[in-house]
Formats: C-alpha cells, structure tokens, sequence
C-alpha cells in the first residue's frame, strides 16, 4: 500500500494535484495534518475525482495514523535535507507512507527522526509540493512498475483525456 502524508499544506491548488498524483499512479491514499487545507477543501481542484476512490485522511499526527497502515509501511520523509538520500539511487518499498512538508516550510524534525528512510530529489532550489509528489511516484512506477492490467497501448488509451486521438504514423 501506498500512502502520501502532507504536513499542514497550504495551498488546495498542489493538493488537487497531489490526488491527481495519486490517481495516475496508483497511490491507495492521502494523510494529511492541519486545517489550512480544510479550510479550502470546497475548491474542488481534484480534477480527476479521485477523491471519492482514495482514502483521504486529516489526522493531527501523521506517526499516529501510520499505525493505521499495514505493519510493512515504511514511513519514508522526503526532504531537502542534509543526509538524505538522492531519490535516483532510492529503493521504494512495496508499502510506504511518503511524506512531504508544507510548501511554505519543513518537515517535522520528529518525523524525520522517525523515518525509516530520508530521500530527497536532486535539483537546483526546491521544487513544488505537488511537483515533488509526482517525481516521487513517477520515479516509484518506473523502478517498480505501474500496478495496472493494461499495457502499452492499451494502458495510453485508458490514460489520455477524451479529446486526445493522436497516433505515431508508421515509420515515424
């Protein structure tokens, strides 16, 4: 099982796009603290409605709902920190909680300490939450594999939005 944790976000905007995230690759939920998020919630900006096929959670202590997830979970802080592992050289666990700071801040040194892992992805300045989410995952997939029946073709097909109909000419 896979699981994104936000500290406190700030802005509904990246968390849209982290459940847009979680759609496209397969994550099984979303964790998160504070009341800035809640606060905007009715700004649907979930565009793909994962919402209601994912199990968002707000908790006041992202360890403690850890405990929730299978026994297997590996609590996995992502972080531009000192120490941390570049995530190009990271092996995902098959059951994680990955957990991510507010746009505006850290992460908890408590959840850092507690982390099983600490990776950070390697750039020049730091990147958006919502962006940072989906390399996270991206990199995931394509190390472990989307877990999806489909296949080439198929899988584009069931991926690409309604108005999308483009296709690679023969020899090109």
């Amino acid at each position: 099982m896979i699981h994104i944790g936000l500290v406190n976000p700030k802005d509904v905007t990246n968390v849209g796009s982290v459940l847009r995230a979680i759609g496209c690759y397969q994550a099984d939920g979303l964790l998160y603290t504070g009341s800035r998020y809640n606060k905007a919630i009715r700004y649907r900006t979930d565009t793909n409605n994962v919402r209601e096929n994912a199990d968002i959670q707000h908790t006041t202590d992202l360890l403690a709902a850890k405990q929730q997830l299978p026994a297997s979970t590996r609590l996995v802080a992502v972080e531009l920190v000192v120490g941390a592992q570049p995530l190009p050289e990271y092996e995902h666990p098959q059951d994680a909680l990955y957990v991510f700071g507010p746009e505006d801040g850290n992460l908890p040194q408590d959840i850092v300490d507690a982390a099983d892992d600490v990776v950070y992805v390697p750039t020049v300045g730091c990147m958006n939450l919502a962006a940072s989410v989906n390399v996270l995952l991206y990199d995931r997939m394509s190390k472990t594999g989307l877990t999806t029946a489909h296949q080439d073709d198929e899988l584009i097909r069931a991926s690409r939005d309604n108005n999308n109909r483009l296709k690679v000419r023969a020899g090109g």
